[in-house]
């Protein structure tokens, strides 16, 4: 039987080579999107699955009001939670960042750009395979430190690292452990120390909220009694303190500062794929973006089986004297069934083959925009494939199968079934399906498109194209303004530099911090620290659009006076608040001068209040100093970064290297996820107008030669090649409209769910919405009128001569 049936397929194929390519593209297009779409999903949904701990775990996240929450957390909570709850197993303090520094061994200097700082418990959290020492061993001190397998392999090479002593951070650290990373997990360092236990040292008093916290909880039904414990502890240890310091009630201080923070946990098994803030270093995922791309790819699989459906539906109308014969010597209906059941598989089976081909060829592309390293293994993956491959079969392989089982044997043999109008329904609404589905794709790569463009020229309020933030690395023991003070003078000598100021922030990185300013009885309104030196908005070419810049003139400016951006004045409620005094930092602050709004973050998000103070103002910020920032003459702009390189290597840092970005180009940085994003959508619109091509070009084609001896007749009656084109193709503009109807609504619905996530957004036009029709109508057109021309050039007499 199954040799039988082969040979029927193998002869169908033979007679219909090109409808049968059609089919198998198609299918083959629609599968490799899926395949693409899966591997992402898997590797976003493996990150820490590993981990037996994981359900254990929480993370500890602040809301500060206001729509502030944030993932750092005071350095005194941890110590007090773990007092005051049986309910705790223990807590593990981390950065948030992983620091790039260089490692010294043996006279050899090596960067090391993942070298990441967490109590020495740290590997109870994450037990990462060791294949030197041991997770209890490896962080016993704070002279410990632990490298990753691949690291220690680049700092050591063939040596045992265990024991050995490198340099790091101006001190000596031991090697006490090599780990491995052979799983994704969301903190992947290069190397791990303790360091991080000398500044909760020297903060172990401060509520100030500077580091990541995990927690690890005996039994997970105890998260709710830990919570509370945790906030009963910042309004006991915290504010009500605050409120006895400062001689007021409790409610009194609430109704000056505000509701106090509350803490919230986030369970840190598939943490990852929550959006909002993310205390670790590897980030979290682009959740939205994963959706959108899995429904994007499971649509235009459904439109590639909606394909096959209306090529085999109208191919089966050719196949019809074979079902009437093979029903009247006895088949029964679940035999054809199963046999066009099995011709389906063989087409998917091929398919499939052909989609992984695409795949494997296409991936270098893929992982390029997506900046990963996807790749084709894993028996999650084959089980996923095998899952696709049965619902392929099922979808399109089912429903053709029952149609042509449902001939009626004597209507076909009497040889007037290609006449009939069976099944016609079904086509032309899987073909309506088609056009919604291509107008969909067209208006959302189009207002995708432009939503990037228009996040690519906005006016950003700062101007950065000759603009360079150069690394600034500290050094124990010296004094990093005065070091910076030295070397501006230096760097002013060279050629080509214009200019030369520095700020404690590079704008279009994450580089941030934050703290409460308070101004009469307002509340307190969380603004985004902005230390500066004299001359770092001219630099930048920031505008002070009210009062004055900070100056060298006025001693004040360096202790008391400060600026505010637009969004920070109107907190004030001031018409005018030049003069005006707030207080920030538990010090009273005169504002001399309004700063214009721009664009720190990415356009995603709304800008924030900002507060302009010197370097100078609070000591504490001057360690943090680790950008100068350089303005350059466009003349030779080559020759003057080498003449920079050459005096940061030999008057600077001649242990790490130098390194430089160009602010404008390190704000693109914050968009180019998203013009990622829009030339995928492009790549996936075109690949659905493909599709959409093949089917209506196929279909049109079983349509027009079913109806070659009505065209016949007319023209024998007289007929204008014009009026039959014309009566050819009405019905496909018909369904054409009638899809583009259908599929405007999700466009515009969905496209601005989309558009919502970015504070700077387009609104949507028209342009997209007459672009689309005007396409999809020229493509039919095209096609149809094409087919249909061909069809009126028929030779009359060779399909009347047995009329």
């Amino acid at each position: 039987m199954l040799k039988n049936w082969t040979n029927i397929f193998i002869y169908h194929i033979k007679n219909n080579k090109f409808f049968t390519a059609l089919n198998v593209l198609g299918l083959s297009i629609g599968i490799a999107g899926l395949i693409f779409a899966t591997l992402y999903w898997n590797e976003e949904h493996s990150y820490d699955q590993w981990n037996p701990e994981k359900d254990k775990i929480s993370l500890v996240l602040n809301d500060l009001g206001g729509g502030n929450v944030w993932a750092v957390n005071p350095a005194v909570s941890g110590p007090l939670l773990k007092s005051a709850t049986s309910d705790l197993e223990e807590y593990c303090y981390f950065t948030s960042d992983y620091a790039k520094e260089t490692v010294q061994y043996d006279g050899k200097i090596e960067v090391v750009d993942k070298i990441f700082s967490a109590q020495s418990n740290f590997f109870s959290f994450f037990p990462f395979e060791f294949i030197r020492g041991s997770a209890k061993s490896a962080l016993h001190d704070r002279n410990s430190i632990a490298f990753s397998e691949k690291t220690a392999s680049r700092l050591f090479k063939n040596e045992n690292p265990m024991g050995k002593q490198v340099k790091y951070a101006e001190r000596y650290f031991v090697v006490r452990g090599v780990y491995r990373l052979s799983k994704k997990s969301s903190v992947m360092p290069a190397a791990v120390t303790t360091i991080i236990e000398d500044d909760l040292e020297k903060s172990k008093e401060s509520w100030g909220f500077n580091y990541g916290l995990m927690l690890k909880l005996k039994k997970q039904s105890d998260t709710t009694a830990v919570l509370k414990k945790l906030n009963e502890i910042y309004v006991e240890n915290n504010y009500k303190k605050q409120a006895r310091e400062e001689g007021i009630t409790y409610e009194a201080y609430l109704k000056q500062y505000g509701e106090p923070t509350k803490a919230l946990f986030l369970p840190f098994s598939g943490a990852r794929l929550i959006q909002g803030n993310f205390p670790f270093p590897e980030g979290n995922a682009n959740v939205q973006f994963l959706r959108i791309l899995m429904g994007l790819s499971i649509l235009i699989l459904v439109l590639s089986i909606v394909n096959y459906i209306n090529l085999a539906t109208a191919n089966a109308v050719k196949r019809a004297k074979e079902v009437g014969v093979r029903k009247i010597v006895g088949a029964t209906k679940p035999q054809i069934i199963a046999q066009f059941v099995f011709e389906t598989t063989l087409i998917t089976l091929f398919s499939l083959l052909l989609a992984l081909v695409i795949v494997e060829l296409s991936l270098p592309f893929y992982n390029s925009l997506l900046n990963k390293n996807l790749i084709l293994e894993g028996s999650q993956f084959y089980i996923q494939l095998i899952f696709i491959f049965i619902i392929v079969i099922l979808v399109s392989g089912v429903l053709p199968a029952i149609y042509v089982s449902n001939f009626e044997p004597l209507k076909v043999l009497k040889g007037n079934f290609s006449r009939s109008k069976n099944g016609i329904w079904l086509r032309n609404g899987m073909l309506v399906l088609q056009f919604a589905i291509a107008t969909f794709f067209i208006i959302g790569s189009f207002i995708v498109y432009q939503q990037v463009h228009y996040m690519a020229t906005k006016d950003l309020g700062f101007k950065g194209a000759q603009v360079m933030d150069i690394s600034f690395k500290p050094r124990k023991g010296k004094k990093q303004f005065e070091r910076y003070k030295t070397i501006k003078q230096e760097i002013l000598k060279i050629k080509g530099v214009e200019a030369v100021s520095a700020g404690v922030f590079s704008i279009g990185t994450n580089v941030n911090s934050w703290s409460g300013m308070h101004y009469k009885d307002n509340k307190e309104v969380i603004t985004q620290q902005m230390a500066i030196d004299f001359g770092i908005l001219d630099v930048l070419g920031i505008q002070v659009i009210k009062g004055r810049d900070l100056s060298s003139e006025f001693a004040a400016d360096t202790v008391t006076n400060v600026l505010l951006n637009e969004t920070a004045a109107k907190t004030l409620m001031e018409k005018d608040p030049i003069n005006k005094e707030i207080v920030w930092g538990e010090r009273k602050l005169k504002v001399v001068g309004i700063v214009k709004d721009f664009n720190y973050f990415g356009l995603e998000n709304r800008i924030g209040p900002m507060i302009f103070l010197h370097i100078t103002a609070f000591e504490y910020i001057q360690r943090d100093l680790i950008t100068i920032s350089v303005k350059i003459a466009p003349q030779d702009m080559p020759g003057t970064i080498a003449a920079l390189d050459k005096f940061w290597r030999t008057k600077v840092d001649a242990e790490y290297p130098f390194e430089y970005n160009f602010v404008d180009k390190n704000f693109a940085r914050t968009y180019k996820e998203y013009q990622n994003q829009s030339k995928l959508f492009s790549l996936l619109n075109i690949i659905v107008i493909l599709i959409a091509i093949f089917g209506l070009f196929a279909l049109a084609s079983f349509s027009m030669e079913r109806r070659i001896r009505e065209i016949a007749i007319r023209k024998t009656l007289g007929a204008d090649t014009n009026v039959l084109l014309k009566n050819l193709s009405k019905q496909y503009v018909v369904f054409c409209l009638i899809g583009f109807l259908i599929g405007i609504i999700p466009a515009y619905l969905l496209l601005q769910k989309w558009l919502e996530d970015f504070a700077f957004r387009i609104d949507i036009p028209l342009l997209p919405f007459g672009f689309a029709l005007i396409l999809l109508l020229f493509l039919t057109l095209t096609i149809v009128l094409a087919k249909a021309y061909q069809v009126t050039r028929i030779d009359v007499l060779q399909y009347l001569k047995y009329e």
